[in-house]
């Protein structure tokens, strides 16, 4: 028997898999290949990089249809400040998608799914098979945070404006979908608070913690965050542990050392870093985090700004990693603190933890072990594959009329 096909619209082409959100799409749509459903999925992909991915690709999904990528020049994205649309969402809306997605609906999926609510600005004006949302973030709450950190009254102004923008269209765009998936139950809840969205469902958040093997934490006193370097939040959070949190430390451990994993720090904050402290390093792109994470005293997690539910956390604790966070920074996570991380939202806080673990060998190992079991038991990402699947099977049963919509 055919399987009903399962068509998945991506605004991001998916390799390497370097950030929390193309971690988590790619672990979903690995565990659904095989499954219930034909796979289709439709990105962009610059012409060069898609043959390097080709193993990849096949890993999660039976077909992929590209569209052109827009260029990569990020001082292009300013070009859309005046838009009704948030920057973010006017960055992503294409031609070509859009006339590539209505062939794709031509065909008659059983059902569609929107990766990311950017995504949304794909979707065609009356969909042929009912569709669904799958939300990392509430990502207007991340447009607020950046206005009460944001430096000066002109950032604060442009970011005020963007979230009101963003408030629009992420109401407009959840009232579309049959169905909405959220990555925890307190995204959910502001869906429904916020939006007045009844139709929306949780997947758990997980990881392969096979992949992701155990190491003892190291006595090196070396402490690493881990993050795309090209998201706001976390330039933000490594610019606040560099400036207000890292004299605090050095002061205490003076051979403490501070590794920044991933790709396109800005040069600036490299340079600020540089000027500041000969202990910091910045990696840029890595084809694997494990060898710069594994054996890590410490892994901090200093956002002040972000949402969503933070992968970072859960792979740091496979990995057997001590966690120090802010509140934000695990948001969202089942965590309770002092047993899976500790928690810290003060310099002062973080500082005095991150020195804790640094000093105390049995904290170090204890956070480690604790940690590791809890993801081993509750946290695969084949669950979460599976509770994801069972939302796409239902959406198709359960006919909406989104056929009728504009």
């Amino acid at each position: 028997m055919t399987k009903p096909t399962l068509l998945f619209v991506s605004p991001r082409f998916l390799f390497p898999a370097d950030s929390g959100g193309k971690i988590r799409t790619t672990q979903i749509l690995r565990g659904l290949k095989g499954g219930a459903f034909h796979i289709v999925l439709a990105c962009p992909a610059p012409a060069p990089q898609a043959p390097r991915f080709e193993a990849e690709l096949r890993s999660v999904a039976d077909e992929v249809h590209f569209w052109p990528a827009a260029g990569a020049q990020k001082i292009l994205r300013f070009r859309h400040v005046a838009s009704r649309l948030p920057v973010p969402v006017a960055s992503d809306r294409s031609r070509a998608g859009c006339e590539l997605i209505e062939r794709l609906f031509a065909q008659r999926p059983a059902v569609a799914v929107f990766d990311f609510i950017h995504a949304a600005v794909l979707l065609p004006e009356k969909p042929s098979a009912p569709i669904v949302m799958f939300t990392h973030n509430v990502e207007a709450e991340i447009f607020a945070r950046h206005v009460t950190v944001a430096k000066g009254a002109l950032m604060r102004t442009l970011w005020r404006a963007q979230h009101r923008k963003m408030v629009d269209f992420e109401r407009a765009s959840l009232a579309r979908f049959d169905a909405v998936v959220a990555v925890s139950e307190r995204d959910k809840g502001k869906f429904r608070d916020q939006y007045g969205s009844a139709n929306v469902a949780t997947i758990p958040t997980g990881v392969d913690a096979d992949f992701l093997a155990f190491a003892p934490p190291g006595d090196d006193a070396r402490i690493v965050f881990c993050g795309s370097m090209d998201w706001l939040p976390n330039v933000d959070g490594v610019d606040y542990f560099l400036s207000e949190v890292w004299p605090l430390i050095a002061a205490k451990v003076p051979n403490a050392s501070m590794s920044v994993v991933g790709r396109t720090p800005p040069k600036s904050l490299v340079a600020k870093a540089k000027a500041a402290s000969d202990r910091w390093s910045f990696t840029g792109y890595v084809d694997d985090i494990r060898p710069h994470v594994s054996g890590a005293a410490a892994f901090v997690i200093p956002l002040r700004v972000g949402g969503g539910t933070r992968i970072k956390a859960f792979e740091a604790m496979a990995m057997g990693c001590p966690v120090v966070s802010t509140t934000i920074g695990v948001e969202g996570l089942p965590l309770t603190p002092g047993e899976h991380y500790l928690r810290a939202d003060s310099a002062a806080e973080t500082a005095s933890a991150v020195v804790g673990l640094l000093e105390d060998r049995e904290l170090r190992q204890r956070l480690a072990v604790t940690s590791r079991r809890y993801i081993e038991a509750n946290f695969s990402f084949r669950v979460a594959a599976k509770t994801f699947e069972e939302i796409c099977l239902r959406a198709a049963r359960v006919r909406s009329p989104s056929a009728s919509r504009t």
